[in-house]
């Protein structure tokens, strides 16, 4: 909001919170800004310093938002740069060395000292925004829409998972590192303190895991308007500093990936002759680990979740590689030679190409293309100006504007040669690909298999498949028949001889 919008300006007082409306000689009716609808109401404050003015924020926004008004006559004035909120809430960012006094008695610390000490107050500080941001989610965002039935409370359970039992895990650590710092604010040992506590964060792995399927809920019922206008009032209100409900609930998990950098910079100040460089190296070691069984939950979780979200026209589009995929190695929208936008997934063993649908108010994606298996996988990386959108090549003194950024995959199917030209988005999006099919193929050539084998191992899956189908008895006994006629009773790793199959 800012000034030219309205004919008059707000004075907010730091002390007291109270408003003086200063009008400006007009005609203009304004009502009072007691009026006010039930939304800003129904948002409690989380703590009374930092939060309580929240309400009182909404409330402006929306009395304002809902009055009408009628355009009076003003002389032109000369244009300035517009001031920034009064209002927006700014985190507190001093230092450890602003905050307490560098000098333990007559003595002054050290820089290798004073960088140890913020540090660790760093890591401390970090813990509480985390919590009051944690806070803001439930109280600002979760409680009003629960309230007001903007969302069921089945979608919103979808949408914020277990984040609420994250808080009191985290203040646990906060109350341990304050626990531990002394009267003149310095920490002496902080290594025992993470190496008991860090086992906690295995909580992370449910919330994690639903990220997904969290952020695809939230972005289809952005589509609802009360949803989107719910959303995009809180986004505009000081207490959000400007970012969406996204980026609450993305928090712990950018909180958790940062753990280990903090932890090496504390290790990094910490004497070697100090008793929490042991602590704090097992402590590192700790959340490594974490982070990275973490880091494999979520990624299975993301590769189901798109897997039951493919739709198949036909069944011959169904590939046993997708069903066995458990890694999701990158996805993403791509453009075809003909400006049609398709979504791409490369799974651990297959190239997927799809287009995205609606179906049921949710986005599916339909085959629009035969699998691709990695192995027989091909790929090229286009100069600017080789496509020509529509397929053919383009000669050397045309316009290359909209052909930038191609690159080809290619295999062979019945001996004939498939390719397709993608065109991503920019340079460094298209290096992305290409670096992840690089290593797709990097790690799917040491289990190579011939062709015989190949087709020994789809044989042995659909025999498997049939087993399992609900199809008449007499014609899955003849296929069933005819598989171990051919596969004479094997198993898939007798084939195989040299590598298992997934």
């Amino acid at each position: 909001m800012v000034a030219k919008d309205y004919p008059f300006y707000l004075v907010v007082k730091r002390m007291n919170c109270s408003l003086e409306v200063q009008t400006e000689p007009c005609n203009k009716r304004v009502k009072p800004l007691s009026r006010v609808t039930s939304l800003a109401n129904l948002i409690p404050p989380v703590k009374a310093a930092p939060l309580k003015r929240i309400g009182q924020t909404l409330q402006r926004s929306i009395s304002f938002r809902s009055e009408s008004r009628t355009e009076s006559v003003m002389p032109p004035r000369p244009w300035t740069r517009p001031a920034p909120p009064a209002n927006t809430k700014r985190r507190d960012s001093k230092l450890w060395s602003e905050t307490f006094d560098v000098r333990l008695g007559h003595q002054m610390l050290s820089s290798k000292e004073i960088n140890r000490q913020e540090a660790i107050f760093e890591l401390s500080r970090g813990e509480k925004d985390l919590i009051e941001d944690l806070k803001l989610a439930k109280k600002a965002y979760h409680d009003p829409m629960l309230k007001l039935s903007i969302m069921t409370e089945h979608e919103l359970n979808q949408i914020f998972g277990t984040l609420e039992s994250l808080i009191p895990l985290h203040e646990d650590l906060l109350s341990r590192l304050r626990e531990a710092r002394k009267p003149d604010g310095s920490t002496e040992h902080v290594g025992h303190i993470l190496v008991d506590w860090l086992p906690c964060l295995d909580s992370y792995n449910s919330y994690c895991s639903n990220q997904v399927a969290a952020k695809a809920l939230l972005d289809h019922k952005k589509q609802d308007h009360r949803v989107h206008d719910f959303l995009q009032r809180c986004l505009e209100s000081p207490f959000s500093r400007k970012l969406d409900l996204w980026n609450f609930l993305d928090i712990p998990r950018s909180r958790l990936v940062k753990y280990p950098l903090l932890l090496r910079e504390i290790l990094k100040h910490t004497p070697n002759d100090h008793p929490d460089r042991q602590y704090l190296d097992e402590a590192i070691n700790m959340i490594q680990s974490i982070v990275a069984e973490i880091n494999t939950q979520t990624g299975e979780s993301e590769c189901r979740f798109y897997k039951e979200r493919l739709l198949y026209l036909e069944g011959s589009q169904r590939d046993l590689l997708i069903d066995s995929s458990r890694i999701l190695s990158c996805h993403g929208e791509l453009k075809n030679n003909r400006g049609a936008k398709l979504h791409v997934f490369l799974f651990q063993d297959v190239l997927v190409i799809t287009r995205a649908i609606a179906h049921n108010e949710q986005l599916y994606y339909q085959l629009y293309r035969q699998p691709i298996p990695v192995r027989e996988l091909q790929w090229e990386d286009l100069q600017d100006g080789v496509i020509r959108l529509g397929g053919s090549i383009r000669g050397a003194f045309s316009n290359n504007e909209r052909t930038k950024n191609f690159f080809r995959v290619s295999f062979h199917s019945s001996s004939q040669l498939h390719s397709h030209s993608f065109q991503a988005s920019d340079a460094f999006n298209k290096q992305q690909w290409l670096n992840c099919i690089r290593q797709a193929k990097g790690a799917a050539e040491p289990c190579a298999t011939t062709p015989a084998q190949d087709l020994h191992i789809r044989l042995l899956h659909l025999r498997d498949h049939l087993r399992q189908a609900s199809r008449p008895a007499d014609e899955t006994g003849i296929f069933l028949s005819v598989i171990n006629t051919i596969c004479g009773g094997k198993t898939c790793s007798q084939w195989l001889g040299l590598c298992p199959v997934m």
